[in-house]
């Protein structure tokens, strides 16, 4: 407990206060003393927190009723406690629904309970104040992580946007190469196929105009799907443009090779395949 712990105590009867005064003598406690609700007020504003509050319950002009109302409006979380040597179940009812006490204690009181109730009041004190701060980080929280996910949610809306634009780029760049006359090979710097468009397929089977079964080129290197001649162009390639006439299958086709590479550390070559009508 880091806060010093203050209890007041409000009584008509100047010996009831000497006698909680006496009570509490060798406890580590701030005990502040009134005679009336008023006065009771004023030291409560003075004093700033303080965790408990005695009072009477019968005194002349403010009653304790009226008092601990008063004491709640202001310090919600101060512990409330009655004292009051009548009998009367009525009083403490009204003392508990209005006053919104902690305890109701008879007069006189057994000071070994009064003591416990009193170090009881100041333990449901301190755990009030540490759940209502725990209370207020949680909801601190709540709104750190909503202001996260709707970060997020921004952040994945524009994520997708990025993603279905470059897939419609992809999508017209091949497009592009399905329509170009000439077949086109696309190696990485290892020489591992990366790109393949149909006419560069047909042009190596044989077959047609297109040939659909080029999947089976893709990752694979070069040497294990192009036909020989192909591949042992590739170390010929150098950063100049390179031309050639090969035979495949016993037609004329015209290889062109040039290597790619960019500032972001991109490298490879392609092979451009037109076969002579």
């Amino acid at each position: 407990m880091t806060e010093p712990i203050k209890i007041l105590c409000v009584d008509d009867e100047p010996n009831v206060l000497k006698a909680l005064q006496r009570l509490f003598l060798d406890e580590d406690y701030e005990l502040l003393t009134a005679t009336d609700g008023q006065k009771g007020l004023d030291i409560l504003q003075e004093a700033g927190p303080v965790q408990v509050v005695i009072s009477d319950y019968r005194m002349p002009g403010m009653n304790g009723v009226e008092f601990l109302k008063h004491v709640y409006e202001r310090q919600p979380e101060t512990m409330r406690i009655a004292l009051s040597g009548y009998a009367d179940t009525a009083a403490v009812v009204e003392a508990i629904n209005d006053g919104r006490i902690y305890k109701f204690i008879p007069k006189p009181w057994n000071d070994d309970q009064l003591k416990v109730t009193i170090a009881k009041a100041i333990e449901v004190y301190f755990l009030q104040r540490e759940n209502e701060l725990l209370t207020q980080e949680l909801l601190a929280s709540n709104e750190e992580l909503k202001m996260v996910n709707a970060n997020l949610e921004e952040i994945i809306k524009e994520r997708t946007e990025e993603i279905m634009f470059q897939n419609k780029v992809l999508q017209h760049s091949q497009h592009i190469l399905e329509s170009l006359p000439v077949g086109v090979i696309g190696l990485d710097k290892n020489n591992m196929v990366i790109q393949c468009n149909n006419r560069a397929c047909a042009i190596i089977a044989g077959v047609g105009h297109t040939n659909n079964d080029c999947g089976k080129f893709f990752g694979r290197p070069a040497t294990a799907v192009l036909p020989g001649v192909l591949a042992d162009l590739l170390e010929y390639i150098t950063d100049a443009p390179r031309k050639q006439i090969v035979d495949l299958k016993g037609r004329s086709v015209t290889v062109r090779g040039v290597t790619i590479e960019n500032d972001q550390g991109l490298s490879g070559r392609i092979l451009l395949l037109d076969q002579d009508s």
